[in-house]
């Protein structure tokens, strides 16, 4: 009988061993969750897992298929959370998160030329970029964002921090016409955003980008020299478009009809342009931004916030522009919570179409993921779990009160989740944050930091 169990016992073990020389080793697995692949087919895996292997992923598939297949020199259990991509925050202003509630309850051009440019223009440094940056990253791993796109001034700091704390950033630096804290003149910038190109062109977590501000702080030489320097470099261009009535009142001054309009007279328009807002649009413009193979960043708390106004989202995905959702700086947020973009962007286009159908929690959650990758031109490599992409992943924890009882994933994804319930965030292959422990951060320093730097903040502006 014992003779009979011990042969048994190695048969076992030899089934075992040529099991595990059938499978692949992959670097992480991930495994047991509800997986939302926001692929092509719309697919979730309820018990699915997530193969990685280095910076790609290799697999998604049900938990038996993958553990068929692979194994992991690590694994997470994501048994009960939902497991889905990196959330892609398309327009921000990182460092900004450091004027979080300086000014608020104010009009755009109120808030910019009276409280923030002045604000800009005795606080900002590559010491203060550098703190805000870290402060935005730690917020933004936090919350879930893995891509996040910046317009701001001393943008190789940003980078440079960027990449430390792990994240991926579509970076861009600001060109306008006075003088800045990194910039006397837009030639300067010009200069400058080169340099910044140069540096990062070739980066696996920094694509570099030129960003004019908008029309209403360029000439038409700066706006034309700008987007020439991108097309030079095949960078992304950033800019602020159709924010507020009165900058398309400042298109009119100019002699065209609508902003999209003079920028198009310009030839500014084309693939690779982001332009954030574009609120103030007509029907014309919508069809002039979909020939162009332009990219549009819906920032609905931020509008809301401002009252700039309401996209006109519901046409947006009509025509199949390439929309995606940003949070803008947490100035004018006053956070970088992308769940709560995702909510707001879908009750605000309900309430103002008064149609309960409109961006349903499917279509936000698009936005917050592929559609925003669309419209950064990286649906290729980041927005949706599929063999072959960036590992850029998050898993979200379901247990909350307030999560019980979940009937379904996406619904509660956006109509309930925010970014605290992220425990696990994950960008080319590397954990950042592994239940809710930053791991690229030193969290407590980065806090004692900026409290500091809100300390010069507040006294400058006294002053």
């Amino acid at each position: 009988m014992k003779r009979v169990v011990a042969v048994a016992a190695m048969v076992t073990a030899a089934l075992a061993v040529v099991s595990a020389q059938g499978q692949r080793q992959v670097s992480l697995l991930i495994t047991n969750g509800i997986v939302v692949t926001m692929d092509g087919t719309g697919r979730v895996i309820s018990g699915g897992s997530v193969a990685i292997d280095g910076t790609d992923i290799v697999a998604v598939d049900t938990a038996d298929a993958i553990r068929r297949q692979f194994r992991g020199r690590e694994t997470i259990d994501a048994a009960g959370q939902v497991v889905m991509p990196g959330l892609v925050n398309t327009h921000t202003h990182a460092p900004m998160v450091l004027y979080r509630g300086l000014a608020d309850d104010l009009a755009l051009m109120d808030w910019l030329n009276n409280y923030i440019f002045p604000a800009e223009a005795k606080t900002v440094s590559p010491e203060f970029v550098r703190a805000g940056t870290r402060l935005a990253a730690l917020e933004m791993i936090e919350s879930g964002t893995t891509t996040f796109a910046d317009m701001y001034y001393f943008e190789e700091e940003i980078a440079k921090e960027t990449k430390a704390a792990g994240l991926r950033g579509v970076l861009g630096e600001t060109v306008i016409q006075f003088p800045v804290a990194d910039a006397k003149t837009p030639a300067d910038a010009l200069a400058r955003t080169e340099t910044f190109i140069k540096t990062f062109r070739n980066d696996p977590l920094i694509t570099p980008a030129v960003a004019p501000h908008a029309i209403y702080t360029n000439d038409g030489q700066t706006l034309e020299a700008a987007r020439d320097l991108s097309r030079k470099y095949n960078v992304p261009t950033l800019i602020h478009v159709a924010e507020t009535r009165a900058e398309a009142d400042n298109a009119k001054e100019r002699g065209s009809p609508s902003v999209v309009a003079y920028l198009d007279s310009l030839g500014f328009l084309g693939p690779g342009v982001v332009a954030a807002h574009a609120i103030w649009v007509s029907d014309a413009d919508i069809a002039i931004l979909k020939s162009r193979g332009v990219g549009v960043s819906h920032n609905p708390e931020s509008n809301m916030k401002l009252a700039s106004g309401v996209a006109p989202v519901l046409t947006y995905l009509a025509a199949d522009v390439a929309i995606g959702l940003g949070t803008d700086g947490a100035a004018s947020n006053n956070d970088l919570d992308m769940f709560e973009a995702m909510r707001t962007a879908s009750l605000l286009q309900k309430v103002t179409s008064n149609n309960p159908t409109a961006v349903s929690a499917k279509t936000a959650l698009q936005m917050a993921t592929i559609g925003g990758a669309r419209a950064l031109g990286m649906e290729r490599q980041i927005g949706s779990l599929e063999q072959g992409k960036r590992a850029d992943v998050i898993i979200v924890g379901m247990s909350a009160a307030r999560q019980t009882p979940m009937y379904d994933p996406i619904s509660h994804l956006v109509y309930v989740t925010r970014g605290d319930d992220v425990q696990t965030t994950i960008v080319n292959g590397k954990v950042l944050m592994r239940n809710r422990k930053v791991a690229t951060l030193d969290r407590a320093a980065v806090l004692k930091d900026s409290r500091m730097w809100a300390e010069k903040v507040r006294a400058a502006v006294a002053r």
